[in-house]
């Protein structure tokens, strides 16, 4: 089996004059990425890979997490920024299968577009509040009965958890 945790960046502000990839983190969002990653760890979630977006809040989110699930190989990955369905499921595709959880942190709409496209079934609940709104710092837990990646297709996952800072009692969904 293969589990995929789609993390959305974290809260950002938007400091006058910045480009969008340059966006940091703001004090809600540093708050929502530390609960997240405490939930990952106690939720034994912690992935054997990370796949990280080029973005600043992408990058900062990853700071946050890291120190808190340990240590975990991670790459950066420019192709997570800004990507569509197709990109995105391309790089995760391209996973090592010993990598048997991949931890993705990128954005909206490509992860909840992607998320869409790759659950068939479970979590009915998590299934429509997803559907509604995939917020900053949401987190799904999709799991495949494949063997590799690269053998990941459309509606091939089970949703086994979504879950957002707001639903695990770290303050309010963006």
């Amino acid at each position: 089996m293969l589990r995929l945790l789609l993390l959305r960046h974290a809260k950002a502000a938007w400091p006058p004059g910045a480009l969008d990839v340059d966006r940091p983190l703001a004090a809600r969002g540093q708050e929502a990425a530390v609960a997240m990653g405490k939930y990952i760890k106690r939720e034994f979630l912690v992935p054997d890979l990370a796949l990280v977006s080029s973005a600043r809040r992408t990058q900062e989110t990853w700071e946050l997490v890291r120190p808190i699930i340990g240590e975990v190989p991670s790459r950066h990955d420019g192709r997570i920024y800004e990507a569509p369905v197709a990109r995105l499921l391309t790089v995760l595709q391209e996973v090592e299968p010993e990598a048997r959880t991949v931890l993705m942190i990128g954005h909206n709409p490509g992860f909840e577009d992607l998320a869409g496209f790759l659950i068939g079934e479970g979590d009915m609940d998590g299934i429509l509040r997803l559907g509604r709104k995939y917020p900053t710092a949401g987190l799904a837990v999709i799991d495949f009965p494949q063997e590799s990646w690269s053998r990941v297709t459309r509606k091939s996952g089970r949703l086994d958890r979504f879950v957002t800072p707001k639903s695990i009692g770290a303050g309010e969904d963006d």
